[in-house]
């Protein structure tokens, strides 16, 4: 993605072979700041802090965290991975990249797990980076059939789930960047996403960065469109997704799944294989949602008229506040997934033709 005519992915190496540059995305959109992190407490930092998130890109960054730590300290393998393990507990992709890591790593000489640790997780992020790719290939058809039907495609979203969350291409900005590519005419209603407003901030950044027309809207607003024939597919991200399809994604993507469904509205959801947990079946008994900081909830960040970044309360003095950061859809509110080996049902049934290793 370019910013200011400079081409960026969401993470790179630093010109000295070793050390890890971000986007924080904390400040974002309003300063364009690159990070360098040099050490897995740093990356560890950027993680929890959320100056990277978005699933796919906290497993690649997590990745390239483990080989730092292993430049000086490869004896401490279990440790490392174990410790960054427990920055962000829901999405799925941090320990299926830390557990790939550690399983490529344990049986190495300490001596060489440098190098190879450096390797694996190059590997992590250009796999991320083309499965992006592909998602967007596989849900462009859903887009063309709606611009063949009406012209111009109204497409709602929640939160961020472009480049910005991944290492390129985004999961669901993907199609919508690839249709705009193509020519289509599309317009995307991109969702505030309180408390963080990722949409508000990082989604209509990227949009506006790529030439895509959209409106940002406040959260409630969403159904409203909907009951007025203005929206026409809903397509979100994820941050893990169970056998049987219920989805986990920031908070308020569940009432966006209620709201197309009471509308007619399809209600897409685009993963990369990183984002599948086989092991959990119910996602509303069994994936732990993390609670985040009663700031967020409670204080907004933004430049005052002057542009300088202010930090002001919203809510009554005293008043407490309850910050739940992600909530879990249903399988039976997702009309469809968009992967990259293709679209699906969700349902065990349709995940387990497109991924029958994992299924096994």
């Amino acid at each position: 993605m370019k910013i200011n005519g400079t081409y960026y992915r969401s993470l790179w190496l630093d010109d000295d072979g070793w050390s890890l540059r971000i986007l924080d995305q904390t400040l974002l959109p309003w300063r364009v700041e690159v990070l360098r992190l040099s050490s897995a407490e740093q990356v560890g930092h950027a993680i929890t802090s959320m100056q990277v998130r978005g699933a796919p890109l906290i497993g690649a960054v997590a990745a390239y965290g483990v080989a730092i730590a292993m430049r000086t300290a490869p004896q401490d393998l279990d440790r490392v991975v174990a410790w960054l393990g427990e920055t962000r507990p829901t999405a799925i992709n941090l320990r299926w990249a830390l557990a790939r890591l550690h399983a490529r790593l344990a049986p190495l000489p300490v001596a060489e797990r440098a190098a190879a640790a450096y390797a694996e997780a190059a590997a992590i992020a250009d796999d991320d980076a083309e499965t992006c790719r592909l998602i967007g290939q596989h849900g462009l058809p859903l887009l063309r059939e709606i611009a063949a039907r009406k012209g111009r495609v109204n497409i709602l979203t929640h939160c961020n789930a472009g480049w910005l969350a991944t290492v390129d291409y985004g999961t669901a900005l993907s199609p919508i960047y690839q249709a705009h590519d193509a020519g289509l005419d599309v317009h995307v209603w991109v969702d505030e996403t309180r408390p963080r407003n990722q949409g508000a901030a990082l989604t209509a950044f990227e949009l506006g960065a790529h030439g895509v027309p959209h409106t940002v809207i406040a959260d409630n607003a969403g159904g409203h469109y909907m009951q007025h024939g203005e929206v026409d597919i809903c397509i979100v991200g994820t941050d893990r997704v169970t056998r049987r399809g219920d989805v986990a994604n920031k908070i308020g993507t569940y009432l966006k799944a209620l709201a197309a469904r009471d509308n007619g509205v399809p209600f897409w959801v685009a993963l990369p294989h990183s984002t599948l947990d086989m092991q959990v079946d119910d996602g509303v008994k069994e994936i732990p949602i993390e609670e985040r900081s009663a700031a967020e909830v409670t204080h907004l960040t933004g430049p005052d008229e002057a542009g300088r970044l202010t930090r002001i309360q919203v809510t009554a003095p005293g008043s407490k506040a309850a910050n739940p950061a992600f909530d879990v859809t249903p399988a039976r509110l997702v009309t469809g997934l968009i992967t990259e080996r293709g679209r699906c049902e969700a349902s065990a049934a349709g995940l387990a033709a497109l991924y029958p290793e994992k299924a096994a």
